[in-house]
Parts: structure tokens; sequence; C-alpha cells
């Protein structure tokens, strides 16, 4: 190569990069924006060991604390009573029976009003609107406080749990299964629809059996994960295992929590396989 040849190509490119200096320099803001990814992830982190006092001391010694803790729950204690067998059957017994009727009634309250808020079933804007401004308001507020509040209004037991799992999946449910049926195709309903069939129709027999499939998954899934969170709905006293597990830890009896924590593991093991079996037998 010529050093002619090279002088033309570096007037090339000088030409070039005046002519287009974004193609050879990036703008500031571009360059600047990872260091500002950077600086939003660390502050809530440097914020948290400010105000919060996470110091190594106290990690230190927090760790120290529940070292102490797990080994107080060596060995696990072994129940020799029936009458002790029978009411931790009974609490987990209520935890699952909790968990299943909490979301019966939130799939059961959520399929027709997801229809309201599904884009291909309802044409009505600000009512779809209005439908799914409310499902997010249910699913803004956490178990556990619908729980105190049930608990105060029907008192201590299971009923403030089966209510407040009910409640809070009715607003999760709606969504989800509201999502499903608009990601139905449209195919089967014109064909229901050529055919001479209603609207309804249409719905009953084109659109609910495609989405289907999905809804039961969904449902299968959040009633897995209801009976993990009704353990602790049962620990600010809506009943279930969670109130034994609780009342064993405020006593200090730490082996016996320990054997029920490894009790509740298994109860949700067998509900995760059962769940996984009808998904098989039902999708």
């Amino acid at each position: 190569m010529t050093a002619e040849t090279i002088a033309a190509q570096a007037d090339s490119v000088k030409t070039a990069r005046l002519r287009l200096p974004e193609a050879f320099d990036k703008p500031l803001a571009k360059r600047l924006l990872p260091y500002a990814i950077i600086v939003l992830l660390l502050t809530p982190v440097v914020y948290a060991v400010v105000a919060f006092g996470m110091t190594p001391s106290r990690i230190l010694q927090g760790l120290t604390r529940l070292g102490n803790i797990i080994a107080f729950m060596f060995p696990p204690h072994v129940w020799t009573r029936w009458e002790e067998w029978r009411e931790i059957l009974e609490g987990l017994g209520e935890t699952a029976v909790m968990a299943f009727l909490g979301t019966l009634l939130g799939a059961v309250a959520a399929l027709p009003l997801a229809l309201l808020g599904a884009r291909n079933i309802m044409p009505l804007g600000w009512l779809r609107l209005i439908s799914r401004r409310g499902f997010d308001a249910l699913r803004a507020v956490e178990q556990i406080i619908l729980a105190l509040i049930f608990i105060r209004a029907f008192g201590l037991g299971p009923m403030a749990g089966i209510l407040a799992i009910a409640v809070s999946e009715i607003g999760t449910f709606a969504k989800l299964f509201a999502e499903a049926i608009e990601n139905t195709s449209r195919r089967p309903v014109e064909g229901v629809k050529a055919s001479g069939g209603s609207r309804f129709q249409a719905i009953r027999y084109a659109i609910i059996p495609q989405s289907l499939p999905v809804i039961l998954s969904i449902i299968l899934y959040n009633f897995e994960s209801n009976a993990r969170s009704g353990t602790i709905l049962g620990i600010v006293g809506a009943g279930g295992i969670g109130f034994l597990l609780a009342d064993r830890m405020h006593a200090f009896r730490w082996p016996e929590a320990w054997s029920i924590i490894f009790l509740i593991i298994a109860m949700v093991y067998l509900i995760d396989a059962a769940s996984a079996w009808l998904r098989k037998r039902l999708i």
C-alpha cells in the first residue's frame, strides 16, 4: 500500500467523520448512560448501609445468633403421643384446606371479572380500564394485610385466612385469566360466528376451551403458592400450622419448631407433586 493510498484513506475518514460525527463518536448522553445506571444501582445500597445500620459488625453478630438458633433446633423433636401428632396434623390440614378454598373462591370470582378485562370480549374501553385498575388494586394489598383486616372482622381462625387468600387471588387470577383469554386465536371464534353462533356461544365454545388449559395451570400453580403463604397467615392468627409454629418459636421450643418446618416442607412437596400430576392429566 503506497503512501498516497494511505493519505487518501485518511482524508476520506476525516471527511466522513465531519459529515457523520455520530457514526464515529457516541453522544455525551450515551457515554454517560452506563455510569448513570451504576450510580442508580449503588445509591439504594449505600443508603441501606447508612440508614439501616448494615455494618460488618452487626452482620457478623446476627450470623452468630442465627447459628445459635439453628444449633438449638437439632436434633429435631419427635412427638411420642398421639394427641401431639393430632394437633400438628390438624394444623397442616387446616393450612392445606385454607389454601384450597381460598384459591377456589378466588378463581370462581375472578373468571367472570376476567371477561370484563379481556380486550377481545369487552368492547367498552372505559369498562375494561376500570376492571384492570380494580385488578391492580386488589393485587396491591398483600395477603397478610388482608388477613389482619379479616381477623379483626371475623376473629381468629382459618376463616380469616381463607378470605384473605380469596380476595388477593381475585385480583391476580382476573389479570392472568384476562391475558390468557386475550391470547386466544380468532379463527375458532370466526368459525362459530360463521355457522350462526351467537357472541355468547363464541365465548363458550371457541374462546374458553382455548384458554382453559392456561387457566387451570395458573390455578394449580397459585394453589401451591398459597399453601406456602398460608403458613405466614397462620403466624398472624389466621389458623393452620403457622399458628402452631409461631407458638413454638415464642416459647423457644426450637426442636419442635424445626420439626414443624420440616413437615411444612413435606406438605408443600406433596402438593407440588399432586399439582404436577393433575397438570399432566388435565392439560
